[in-house]
């Protein structure tokens, strides 16, 4: 068992259907990956355990190696009159409630119908088979 590190990338995730679903180059921010810790999934981490410094690395995994399979039992039905009157309620939009000790849980609408609002409070990327395409920055 190796020593636990952390690797700083630059990440494009990658949908099947070629779109980007989220880069750290629009933020200049890398993303930090902590190996040895269980933060991540196996698949995951055997991928980029021996990553260097400037390494290029892509790879592609099923959904339950990443953010995990969508749980029909995270997707709720809520009374529209439970949101701000203000608030625009359209599939798509992604509104936050309050999780556990402060911390806040997105939740995307999945559809309106009269006045049942349907949140799915699943990752985004739940479900989904993503290419990770990485460009090391440092190995701390």
């Amino acid at each position: 068992m190796s020593e636990m590190h952390s690797i700083l990338c630059h990440m494009n995730i990658v949908l099947e259907d070629g779109s980007t679903a989220e880069s750290t180059r629009s933020s200049g921010k890398p993303a930090r990956f902590n190996v040895g810790d269980e933060s991540l999934s196996p698949a995951f981490e055997a991928e980029i355990i021996n990553l260097k410094e400037g390494d290029k690395h892509s790879f592609t995994l099923q959904a339950a190696d990443t953010f995990g399979e969508s749980n029909p039992d995270a997707v709720h039905h809520m009374d529209k009159s439970r949101f701000p009157a203000d608030m625009q309620l359209e599939p798509g939009v992604i509104v936050s409630f309050a999780g556990p000790g402060g911390s806040e849980i997105p939740g995307m609408v999945r559809d309106v119908v009269g006045d049942s609002v349907t949140i799915d409070l699943n990752h985004p990327l739940a479900g989904q088979v993503l290419t990770f395409e990485l460009e090391v920055v440092q190995v701390l």
